[in-house]
């Protein structure tokens, strides 16, 4: 096993209904992956209070059933508080009331504040003793990053890969198996977004090898919609290309996931690597194409959008020529 295979032995046997009884769930970010991981919580049972910039998503999290508060320190007294915003320093300004609040009066014990955005695995070390020093011991981060998209966001299929402690995950667990169906510890704090950047490592080189694919079928005069038909029968089939490879053959870029995101995931993998003294050749290159995607400012499109960038490139080399 890899350690990321579902595994039906391991998912609670406790209605969450139950375990969440008396249970307050704090949900900050309600944004396209957010919004439908809150939503799949308040269906398994669980009390979600919210916050989030804009109203929208608050009115639609009332209507299935949950409350909203006007600042992140009416979360204070939640036993969970989970954060899904792009990156740390957004999750680190959010938090900001939350732990003045924590200051001046502690928290409960055992609060768990669970960072479920890709962040740095390096950094989220650092806002974990953050919250530990501002809630005099009292809550602790866990990181749980996800894998799945917004499909698995809305289906309860994600993966999520968790950073804690044995107990912490143990009394998390249920939690999690209401937003995802693979749900692994992978270590202390910190390994959940070290999973979550080799995941991101895989699926960003291999999207970018499919549009270059794709690229190359179809200027030699291909189908690239039959190639990849071909190629999903064979060794180079994956889950990505099976979600990916119909969009990059439609061209299809409205975005599920702002493909800008991946040049900041990518360089997590650049940051722990050097960290670790490993060589990463490829996460080296695939952020350089990112790097130039964001450039071309096509970030804000889907990841599947690293076609037109290649496309792009492909022209000027032509246009030499």
């Amino acid at each position: 096993m890899t350690g990321l295979e579902p595994d039906a032995t391991h998912r609670s046997t406790v209605p969450p209904a139950a375990q969440a009884a008396g249970r307050q769930v704090g949900f900050v970010g309600l944004g396209l992956m957010g919004a439908p991981m809150a939503a799949n919580l308040l269906r398994a049972g669980w009390p979600v209070t919210a916050w989030n910039r804009s109203t929208a998503a608050l009115d639609a999290l009332e209507a299935d059933g949950g409350t909203r508060t006007d600042s992140v320190a009416g979360l204070r007294d939640a036993s969970t508080i989970i954060f899904m915003l792009p990156d740390l320093s957004d999750i680190e300004a959010a938090a900001a009331p939350l732990l003045d609040s924590w200051a001046a009066s502690p928290p409960a014990s055992g609060t768990a504040v669970v960072v479920m955005s890709s962040v740095s695995p390096v950094r989220v070390r650092g806002f974990g003793e953050a919250v530990s020093l501002a809630s005099a011991g009292r809550a602790a981060v866990v990181d749980a990053p996800v894998s799945g998209g917004t499909i698995g966001a809305q289906q309860g299929t994600l993966a999520i890969m968790v950073g804690a402690d044995e107990a912490a995950f143990t009394r998390l667990r249920p939690l999690f198996d209401a937003m995802g169906s693979t749900v692994r510890r992978l270590g202390p704090l910190g390994s959940g977004s070290l999973a979550k950047a080799c995941n991101q490592l895989i699926v960003g080189t291999t999207t970018a090898a499919l549009a270059e694919a794709a690229e190359l079928a179809e200027r030699s005069g291909m189908d690239a919609g039959a190639l990849f038909e071909v190629l999903a029968g064979g060794l180079a089939g994956s889950r990505v290309l099976e979600v990916a490879g119909p969009r990059l053959v439609a061209k299809d870029y409205a975005p599920t996931g702002p493909a800008k995101f991946m040049k900041k995931d990518l360089a997590f993998v650049l940051d722990s690597a050097a960290s670790a003294g490993s060589a990463v050749p490829l996460a080296t290159a695939a952020y350089g194409i990112y790097d130039t995607l964001v450039e071309q400012g096509l970030g804000a499109q889907d990841l599947a959008v690293v076609r037109e960038s290649i496309s792009r490139r492909s022209a000027a080399t032509q246009a030499l020529h």
